[in-house]
């Protein structure tokens, strides 16, 4: 029997962040997982950020945590996408080398002090009264804890899917995870079923690029993590092709022997992001489906197919894809596959990741509904802080859907309903011009050096570059420049810091890029973005406002049966997440806003009663 302060179950990117939080948080950790070589496995696209996914991927980083470095140590084309739309949707993308991201976070995991990784898999749960105890191994191990951080991904009961075979599988090549989903149950938990799938790899040297569309990447490529990374890969291009109507009529003719519409697959898959017999099905309206061709590495030849996800059988997706302009003698080096697993409902956790049902028992990741390596990286961090901070008896680190998207996507996973895997979009955040990728550190190394996982030197660098562009803000208020201010000129349509910087260059200084650019989106948006503050200033009371874990439901006088049910089953935490409750309407929280009030009033006694006579 080993013991430690926190287990995690689970080396994928929630396990690798969660596992690495905690230790540097300075708890002894244990992180078991079944293959230790296929910690941190791009198990799907080998990409990390894009659309409102960058953003959680700067804010892992100005916590603390280390996808963000890994990532750019490891970056094989880098792009910044939606630059002709507004600055709120900007999102920094990175093709990455499979192998070596996942050797590179592997040698993180296995370099730092206080984490020791065992290649275990968990089977049960060790639970004494309301508290989880540790786990045990497959083998017969036990791993006794104070707390335990359970990041499954997809293979509690894995089962994969091609055309009409299926066998059990946590993901291509990798045995499920059995006897956990069972021990969660045991516990009083609910589980559901959800599926998510993959593309084929194809053979590079079989492609006809001639056919295809090139797409380059950023030059120079940009970054993710605070500090430029010590050395960058070589950078290469994708390609891109389409889908055509053969391909459509091919897959048409073979849905009778797709696992999906022939009704072999329980489990719900992404709605956003289908697979291809889905866009063929859903979308008849469209003649064409865009396809991206991803390199997998620098030292290999295989493909990613990204656009093309199908469980199809193996010689229908030989056909589908060499219907495609540029891969008519296509070699397929994997095929695609669908994948179901078991995961918890995340009504059944509160805010800090922490269950409701055992006390000290975390989840993270694919477990709760996400879909997505980054929205997965995001709940391990939080997780692991939280669980160290419940074994400190201090208050848990909850971050409020105005600071930060990991809060947004956290609190949704509290108070909606998941009947499918969660993506995290922009359009998810009410507040998203707050929320800009530029800004992470802004809003959140605060927090990340609270809590110890930013150094003393990097906090301090961070609040002298504050202070540059706290200054520079101010003084392009006053500094004029032909009878205007320079933060006039930086306003009008089509100007940019650069562009300002050589038409004055005695009046604006130059900075480092990241610098430049936070100055001149925090004067060009100055207005939208003081309304947004002073709407959260303005909601902040209802809420913040604490709702008492205990409160009966069902006696609250005037309250809707509906909404006590729903109010009971999803406990939420504060008046703002009830607010957010699919079907809790505005008179329902007026109702229970009545009550708590009068239950917070002193009753007066008899004695009292008659003295005032």
């Amino acid at each position: 029997m080993k013991t430690y302060d926190v287990v995690v179950v689970g080396g994928g990117h929630a396990g690798c962040e969660a596992a690495l939080a905690a230790a540097r948080m300075g708890a002894r950790v244990a992180l078991l997982t079944g293959s230790v070589e296929a910690i941190a496995q791009m198990s799907c696209n080998p990409a990390i950020g894009g659309l409102a996914k960058g953003h959680l991927v700067r804010e892992i980083d100005a916590l603390g945590g280390e996808m963000a470095r890994v990532t750019d140590r490891t970056t094989i084309q880098f792009r910044m996408l939606n630059t002709s739309k507004g600055p709120a949707v900007w999102a920094p993308r990175a093709q990455c080398d499979r192998k070596a991201y996942r050797e590179a976070m592997r040698s993180v995991v296995e370099n730092q002090p206080g984490l020791d990784v065992f290649g275990e898999m968990a089977v049960e749960l060790l639970v004494e009264g309301a508290r989880v105890r540790g786990v045990f191994g497959a083998n017969g191990g036990t791993w006794r804890a104070g707390a335990v951080i359970v990041a499954a991904g997809t293979f509690l009961n894995g089962l994969i899917h091609v055309g009409e075979r299926s066998w059990p599988a946590g993901r291509y090549g990798e045995a499920p995870a059995l006897g956990l989903s069972e021990s969660l149950a045991s516990l009083g938990f609910r589980l559901g079923r959800l599926k998510t799938g993959t593309p084929p790899r194809l053979d590079g040297k079989t492609i006809n690029w001639a056919a295809c569309d090139l797409q380059p990447g950023d030059d120079p490529p940009g970054r993710f993590a605070r500090a430029e990374p010590p050395e960058r890969l070589r950078q290469v291009a994708c390609h891109i092709t389409y889908t055509n109507a053969r391909t459509a009529d091919i897959i048409r003719r073979n849905l009778d022997r797709s696992p999906l519409y022939a009704g072999r697959i329980v489990g719900v898959g992404p709605r956003y992001c289908p697979s291809i017999e889905d866009k063929v099905v859903r979308f008849p309206h469209h003649e064409r489906h865009q396809l991206f061709l991803e390199p997998e590495g620098l030292d290999t030849d295989e493909l990613y197919a990204n656009g093309i996800a199908t469980s199809l059988p193996e010689d229908v997706q030989v056909a589908l894809v060499r219907s495609i302009r540029g891969l008519e003698r296509a070699e397929l080096t994997r095929y695609g596959y669908a994948i179901e697993y078991d995961f918890v409902p995340p009504d059944q956790i509160k805010r800090s990741l922490e269950s409701k049902l055992v006390d000290n028992l975390y989840l993270a990741g694919q477990i709760n509904g996400t879909s997505g390596y980054e929205e997965a990286a995001g709940q391990g961090v939080m997780a692991g802080i939280n669980a160290v901070l419940r074994l400190r008896g201090e208050a848990p680190v909850v971050l409020g859907r105005d600071e930060a998207y990991i809060g947004v996507l956290i609190d949704d996973l509290c108070t909606k309903e998941i009947r499918e895997p969660y993506r995290m979009f922009t359009s998810r955040a009410e507040y998203r011009l707050l929320l800009r990728a530029d800004n992470a550190e802004a809003r959140l190394m605060p927090v990340g050096h609270r809590v110890g996982l930013v150094s003393d030197e990097d906090f301090g660098r961070f609040e002298r570059q504050e202070q540059r562009v706290a200054d520079e803000v101010k003084r392009f208020a006053t500094v004029r420049a032909r009878g205007e201010s320079l933060a006039l000129l930086l306003r009008r349509p089509g100007m940019t810091y650069a562009a300002l910087r050589r038409r004055y260059p005695e009046l604006v200084h130059e900075h480092e890029s990241d610098v430049e650019c936070r100055i001149e989106l925090e004067i060009k948006y100055e207005g939208y973005l003081d309304k947004q503050r002073r709407q959260v200033a303005r909601l902040a009371k209802t809420e913040n406002r604490r709702i008492p874990p205990d409160v009966d439901f069902a006696s609250v006088r005037g309250l809707r049966n509906e909404a006590a049910e729903k109010l009971a089953a999803l406990r939420p935490e504060t008046f703002g997440q009830a607010s957010r409750i699919a079907g809790i309407n505005p008179s329902d929280l007026a109702v229970l806003s009545v009550f708590l009030h009068q239950k917070k009033k002193p009753r007066i006694s008899q004695i009292d009663t008659d003295r005032v006579r």
